[in-house]
């Protein structure tokens, strides 16, 4: 830990180069608006004072003010001129044209930037020395303990991911821990900062808080050891009767409308709003709470609950849509709360959905109904999960046909509210990866394998506690090779198109991956999907101590970002060469062929059903509930004035049109290739 200086000196330190006592006059001036001081040498101004900008104020400790010479607009268009009205001064300095006013208490041991306004507040103070939130341990997955985040201001879904999940790797941890620990003591202090253009309006108590320049509060009942990060670009929010107490909230982040949070980290543009509680737990980019709760919950980026009765519990996630009253139960045993919830990214929980914990979901599963039997449905992502005369019943693939899914692939890149200049979490939108692809693989070998071991006959088939009728297993396998052909395809034809080539061995050289690493398993740390390898690198580099700062750490999160296409490549380049036999170094002009068919077809096959699956929200029984007062063509009729019909959806024709764009390049590469091999092109 620092050396603690005392105060007086400490805040000498602080103050302005320019600052010098007042004159005699200047005193004053002071004093005859009703101004006093414990000792007015220890008061100083950088520049020129105008007495008008000051009333009823008490200055004690160490004081330095700037100059209030101009005024400040308020959101509803109000101009007030700029200086220090009604308030009481401890150990505090001030910038230029500042705003403070009516104080009903005190503001003590701050340094307050310029163009800053704090109007109608209680308490603003720092109660000795404070890391502001930094070092604060969360409880988060198991509300047991065990796998503690120790929280800091620039602190990554990947970094926290490592901290949460690999604690076998007991060395890492110590070091990390280490290196948080010597951050946090960096930012601790005796003085708290509230930066430039910082807005505070109508606040009770604020205590031992950081708040970074352009952060607006207003009306917040309490805010305890914490730190708001914010920044012009993407300034922080905190909003009427929020409670928070060992917290950091970062840039774009907004906490409202009596949300409370106890030991909590809130990412970049998260929103946590209408009465949301949570305790032990971290919110990465782009979160949305409201009206629910959380404990122990680690929510990685887009994680969403929108509704009451909503309760996540030592879970993991990400990606996630929690439906109303969504619900788990982490008592199992009576051994207290020790067990734990895995939902891979991407699942949706329907409304009144519960899941008995230890389990494990599957990514991009749609949960229902209630689940007691601690299944396990890693290996089988893109399913349905639901309840059926009280066992869970598993549908593997069927969700790889949803328009849904698709939907929401997108629109997660366009909801990316972050605008901060520096960015903590990497995130990887798409739907198919080495990560995805991997399960669905292995998904794959295991329903061959169940039906292989209980029978061709059987009806149902029971595996890691969930029921699969064959019905659903068979078309479960179909589906998960067709996305696998066209995953696989995906990634090759978007390098071939990308490039030039005339004979054959520039066509392979396309597909050579510029890194070797990236062929064997990989997973999702949080957002980031990378190689399971690679990530074990930066696991050992922090061990052996290599890595020697936290900067350090995100600077090797940001190479695995970085390098993500050509590690994909790779993994993408050996499971070709396993599915066809041969390497592609070694293809030929007929086999490129064989995968640009197979590829189309899978493309059209899957774009098929998806259309489908989005012509069912025109039907007949989706428009029940329009024209309440008229016949079957006047509710048409409504239907379609509001929805459109399915030609002019435009999620369905951008669908189309993409397709078509895809059969185009196949049918363009194949032409090209079979004219260079003299291969028949149809």
């Amino acid at each position: 830990m620092p050396v603690i200086i005392p105060y007086n000196q400490h805040m000498k330190d602080h103050l302005h180069e320019s600052c010098r006592p007042l004159s005699g006059t200047e005193i004053d001036q002071l004093q005859a608006k009703g101004c006093t001081a414990e000792n007015w040498e220890t008061v100083s101004v950088t520049g020129s004072i105008n007495p008008e900008r000051f009333r009823n104020v008490r200055f004690s400790g160490t004081v330095c003010f700037g100059e209030f010479t101009g005024s400040i607009t308020l959101e509803s268009g109000v101009k007030l001129p700029t200086g220090i009205y009604d308030a009481v001064l401890h150990n505090v300095t001030v910038g230029d044209n500042c705003l403070i006013k009516q104080i009903n208490h005190h503001i003590a041991n701050y340094r307050i930037g310029s163009d800053t306004v704090i109007i109608n507040t209680e308490f603003l103070t720092v109660d000795g020395e404070t890391a502001f939130g930094n070092g604060v341990d969360i409880t988060v997955i198991n509300e047991g303990g065990g796998r503690e985040i120790p929280m800091y201001d620039t602190l990554s879904s990947h970094t926290a991911y490592l901290i949460a999940l690999y604690r076998h790797r007991k060395k890492m941890i110590k070091n990390l821990q280490g290196l948080i620990a010597d951050y946090a003591a960096g930012k601790a202090d005796t003085t708290g900062t509230i930066g430039s253009h910082v807005r505070i309006h109508n606040c009770q108590i604020i205590r031992n808080v950081n708040i970074e320049s352009y952060a607006q509060i207003e009306g917040a009942g309490e805010l305890s050891n914490g730190t708001i990060r914010s920044c012009r670009e993407d300034p922080a929010y905190i909003g009427i009767n929020v409670i928070a107490k060992d917290f950091i909230l970062c840039e774009g982040g907004s906490v409202s409308e009596n949300t409370i949070l106890d030991h909590c980290f809130v990412g970049q543009a998260t929103q946590l709003s209408k009465q949301y509680s949570a305790e032990n737990s971290v919110f990465f980019a782009n979160c949305g709470g409201y009206h629910g709760e959380a404990c122990s919950v680690f929510a990685g980026p887009f994680t969403v609950t929108h509704h009451k009765a909503t309760l996540l519990i030592a879970c993991l996630v990400s990606f996630l849509n929690a439906g109303s009253g969504s619900n788990q139960s982490n008592h199992m045993y009576k051994l207290g709360p020790n067990h734990q919830g895995i939902i891979e990214r991407g699942s949706k929980t329907a409304s009144d959905s519960y899941m008995l914990w230890p389990m494990k979901v599957g990514a991009f599963t749609l949960i229902m109904g209630r689940h007691y039997s601690n299944s396990d449905t890693t290996e089988f992502p893109f399913s349905y999960l639901i309840e059926n005369d009280g066992e869970s019943l598993l549908i593997p693939a069927v969700n790889l046909r949803s328009i849904g899914t698709v939907r929401d692939s997108r629109k997660w890149a366009s909801r990316d509210k972050r605008k901060a200049p520096k960015r903590f979490d990497y995130i990887n939108y798409h739907l198919l990866t080495p990560y995805t692809v991997r399960h669905i693989m292995a998904g794959i070998e295991k329903l061959q394998e169940i039906r292989l071991m209980s029978g061709h006959t059987s009806q149902n088939y029971y595996y890691n506690g969930v029921k699969i009728r064959r019905s659903a297993l068979e078309k479960g396998i179909k589906l998960y090779e067709i996305a696998l052909d066209r995953y696989l395809g995906n990634i090759a034809v978007n390098f071939l198109r990308r490039s030039e080539f005339s004979t054959l061995e520039e066509l392979r050289n396309i597909l050579k991956p510029g890194l070797t690493a990236g062929t064997g398993d990989w997973i999702d740390i949080s957002g980031l999907i990378a190689p399971r390898d690679e990530v074990e690198k930066i696991i050992d580099a922090i061990a052996d101590g290599e890595i020697s700062t936290i900067a350090d750490v995100d600077e090797r999160f940001f190479q695995l970002d970085r390098d993500f296409e050509q590690y994909e490549l790779a993994w993408v380049v050996s499971r070709i060469g396993e599915r066809y036999g041969k390497p592609v170094s070694s293809f030929t002009g007929e086999d490129f062929i064989i995968l640009l068919d197979r590829w189309i077809k899978a493309v059209t096959q899957l774009d098929d059903m998806r259309c489908r699956d989005a012509e069912k929200e025109f039907e007949q029984t989706a428009r029940v509930g329009y024209a309440l007062n008229g016949g079957e063509s006047e509710r048409d009729e409504e239907y379609r004035v509001i929805n459109g019909v399915v030609g002019d959806n435009g999620f369905i024709r951008d669908l189309l049109e993409r397709l078509a764009a895809k059969q185009k390049t196949a049918a363009g590469l194949r032409e090209k290739i079979a004219a260079m091999t003299d291969t028949p092109s149809a």
